[in-house]
């Protein structure tokens, strides 16, 4: 996991530490000072290969490097400095500038080729049928999503499944409240609303009368047994539930290449569960049917009821063999919650204990903390549950809000205010690392300034509207000069050295500091150079907070950018000419710093814009 310049330093200081380039690229820090250079070496891990002192190391590497002939093997130019037992890199001259450029202007930005020739399956959001599609939904679908996207860019065949919760007891307790106290008029008119407050009743009854949890089971076992009634009141939770669902997915950017709920599986569970017992994993603990896992330091498997009905171990593990076997997949992937731990880590162990080979197909759980309101748990069998489309609903409409105040003659800006207050709430939940609990605080999200998506969107913009501005100028951004439109006579351009314009020197031939040779402009392209490094360490982790953070550190490294100095600073030649430079190459040099910054421009926006697809957010050109 290492950038441009690392890779570019470990090139030259490899043949003088003995140590191969990946291996020495992935040793550089970041000092944690500026001045300090770009890159640092910690020369202690090298005392004992050479022996000598850390100190004495960095002294020799850096003598080493400001003697040598560069650029060769670097495409890169560097100054050294030893400090202690660190070498400290500083990048030199335009080379490495334009380096980071190319690499951020390449159509491959952000493309990666870890995951050629693999197939990842990738399971997350599975929401309940016939329950509404909560807050509480918001983290696994919105990791899930951004998962898929990083898998893709990464070079991985990604397949992506809902595996709805369209099985289970619940059914027969709904079933058994809509037989007591429902009305089809009502359900009919208000589905997934009449559902909750049918299952809520169940429960709430169910305290003072248990006997009710027996006939919910019961209708569950009418269910399994193909009862038509039973059959057919299913069939219509689910078929009402996906069109809600599928309503909410459509706001959010999300899709699935396959809808695959727990009901699937039903006809291959017996078979997944004779492969147990043909293994002879099986065991009868209490009248139930379990794994034991005792030398794996975990409590009993459990298969099957004791009333011989499955249960959530005989179907994931069913589940997994399905997507091995007949999706074949190379890494199955599972954003669940993190209170579902042990018992991916039990399916896991199941399915090594059946089959050795298992051991050579990832299984990864990726857990995620509480989604909590105003700091207290959701629950839907107390109705303590707030409607995802209707927080997305607030928020797009307090984005439109401030669309209104700021820009009003703004175009599509309804389509924009869709755009930023989804964005908003998917950006809010993925800032920050998953297993940390996510106290959703819509106010906060929302937000232009901040560590929001609005903020990340609206840099965007700006730098967007910049580039808009140079276009009518007549400026391009390849860091070539084109006709500036103003008073000035063509032939004052046409008389300037091309070649002063297109690279940072006077036409005499005398040096001059390259336009993004400035504190601000290198920060700026550092932080660009780790694009990469960033998506790779959110693979990973499967952490898609790692490329959050990092579009958060890029836009506040461009805004700093942005604020010291002018862009499009095009003082009239006869002004720059009263300073002592000939006018047709004051007007050359004034067009070549704008179009250099104008080119780190667009590549943080191309960037920002990558990186927030990748996270499920649209990235408008004006807001």
């Amino acid at each position: 996991m290492t950038t441009l310049l690392q890779q570019s330093a470990a090139a030259l200081l490899s043949p003088w530490t003995g140590i191969n380039e990946a291996e020495l690229a992935s040793r550089f820090e970041y000092p944690p000072d500026e001045s300090l250079g770009d890159l640092s070496l910690p020369c202690f891990p090298l005392a004992k290969q050479l022996r000598r002192a850390p100190n004495a190391i960095a002294a020799e590497l850096a003598a080493q490097v400001n003697a040598a002939g560069q650029p060769a093997p670097s495409p890169i130019r560097w100054r050294a400095e030893a400090a202690g037992g660190f070498l400290n890199l500083s990048a030199v001259g335009s080379e490495w500038i334009d380096a980071v450029l190319a690499e951020a202007e390449s159509p491959q930005l952000g493309r990666l080729t870890d995951g050629t020739g693999r197939r990842v399956i990738i399971d997350y959001s599975s929401p309940n049928i016939a329950k509404p599609f909560g807050v509480g939904h918001l983290r696994s679908t919105v990791i899930g999503h951004a998962l898929a996207n990083l898998h893709r860019t990464a070079g991985w065949e990604v397949v992506t499944v809902n595996h709805l919760g369209d099985w289970g007891t619940q059914f027969g307790k709904l079933i058994s409240a809509y037989k007591r106290w429902g009305n089809r008029a009502a359900l009919e008119n208000d589905p997934i609303g009449e559902s909750l407050r049918l299952y809520v009743r169940f429960h709430d009854e169910a305290e003072d009368a248990p006997g009710l949890i027996d006939d919910g089971r019961d209708w569950f076992a009418k269910l399994e047994q193909g009862d038509e009634e039973a059959h057919d009141l299913w069939t219509y939770f689910v078929r009402e539930s996906l069109k809600e669902f599928q309503r909410i997915y459509a706001r959010l950017g999300v899709s699935f290449d396959r809808l695959l709920g727990e009901s699937f599986y039903n006809d291959q569970i017996k078979a997944a569960v004779e492969r147990l017992q043909a293994a002879g994993l099986l065991e009868e603990s209490e009248g139930a049917v379990v794994v034991r896992l005792d030398a794996e330091g975990m409590p009993p498997c459990l298969m099957l009821k004791s009333d011989g009905s499955s249960i959530y171990g005989s179907r994931d593990l069913t589940t997994a063999l399905y997507r091995r076997e007949q999706m074949n997949g190379d890494k199955l992937l599972y954003v669940v919650g993190a209170e579902q731990s042990l018992h991916f880590r039990q399916v896991f162990a199941v399915l090594e204990k059946l089959d050795p080979t298992w051991a050579d197909i990832e299984l990864v759980h990726v857990p995620f903390g509480l989604m909590k309101m105003e700091g207290r748990k959701m629950s839907t069998r107390r109705g303590k549950v707030v409607f995802l489309n209707e927080v997305l609903e607030e928020a797009v409409q307090r984005a439109s809000a401030v669309i209104e105040a700021k820009t009003p003659d703004l175009p599509d800006k309804e389509d924009i205010a869709e755009a930023v207050g989804t964005g908003a709430v998917i950006f809010g939940d993925l800032r920050n690392r998953r297993m940390l609990e996510a106290d959703f605080k819509l106010e906060e999200m929302v937000s232009m300034e901040g560590e929001t998506g609005p903020y990340l969107q609206y840099t965007h913009a700006r730098a967007r509207s910049l580039l808009r501005k140079a276009e009518i100028l007549g400026i391009l951004t390849n860091g070539s000069p084109a006709d500036l439109k103003s008073d000035e006579p063509a032939n004052a351009l046409e008389a300037a050295d091309t070649a002063a314009a297109l690279h940072p020197q006077h036409a005499s031939g005398a040096p001059n500091p390259h336009p993004l040779d400035t504190p601000a402009a290198r920060a700026c392209l550092f932080k660009l150079s780790q694009y990469s490094e960033a998506i790779r360490g959110a693979l990973r982790e499967h952490e898609p907070s790692f490329v959050a953070r990092y579009l958060l550190d890029l836009a506040k490294t461009y805004n700093r950018f942005y604020n010291s100095g002018k862009i499009l600073d095009l003082a009239p030649p006869q002004e720059q000419s009263a300073a002592g430079t000939a006018p047709g190459e004051a007007a050359s040099s004034a067009i070549c710093a704008a179009a250099s910054k104008l080119r780190l421009s667009e590549a943080v926006a191309d960037t920002l814009r990558h990186g927030l697809a990748l996270l499920g957010l649209k990235a408008p050109d004006k807001i």
